[in-house]
């Protein structure tokens, strides 16, 4: 209760106008009908994020809030929806697999109760930093910096390359045959023709 009152008034309208902003932004995700309009409300999310982490000082983290996530994770799924095609209206009240949502009650129910156990309890592993340590001279900018680039460099490659297989990935499942291509001539047809 102390910091409540050791906060100004301006920290204090800051934090109320972004977390209307998070709280708007991830309602809209849930309840727009239109997938796009739903991934420009992630955007507004993220970016009330992006100013509750500056009104922590954590310029670093809000900073790859905004050009990570809002910019390239965004992104990529508004590419996702529009390669895809999002032209046909689905049937909601329609189940096709039955016990599904019987299923996503349960296990939501079972991840909150173990969010809410953990988070009454302490918990530490109590092993050392394998990264070493967060103290010391420099930035946290720094030292993640030489971790990432040094002892997790072959990590960091990986993924990024594991990214860029599972995009061309998708695109080469989600492309749609043009007329004439082998894939519309059935297999008797290809087999007369040469």
């Amino acid at each position: 209760m102390p910091l409540l009152f050791a906060a100004t008034k301006v920290d204090t309208v800051v934090f109320v106008m972004a977390a209307a902003i998070v709280l708007a932004g991830a309602l809209g995700v849930i309840v727009a009908r239109n997938p796009v309009h739903s991934a420009l409300m992630l955007v507004m999310t993220l970016f009330g994020v992006a100013v509750l982490f500056v009104a922590q000082e954590a310029h670093f983290l809000a900073a790859v809030q905004v050009i990570v996530y809002a910019g390239a994770i965004v992104v990529l799924f508004l590419f996702v929806i529009m390669l895809v095609g999002v032209d046909k209206v689905e049937n909601v009240q329609a189940e096709p697999l039955r016990g599904q949502r019987v299923a996503a009650i349960v296990l939501g129910a079972a991840v909150l109760g173990q969010v809410l156990w953990l988070g009454g309890s302490a918990w530490t592993s109590g092993s050392p930093s394998v990264a070493g340590s967060s103290l010391g001279p420099g930035s946290n900018v720094e030292k993640l910096a030489r971790s990432i680039f040094t002892r997790y460099l072959l990590p960091f490659e990986a993924t990024s390359v594991l990214l860029v297989v599972a995009v061309v990935g998708a695109v080469v499942l989600a492309r749609r045959p043009e007329k004439g291509d082998a894939a519309d001539v059935p297999a008797e047809q290809q087999e007369v023709s040469s």
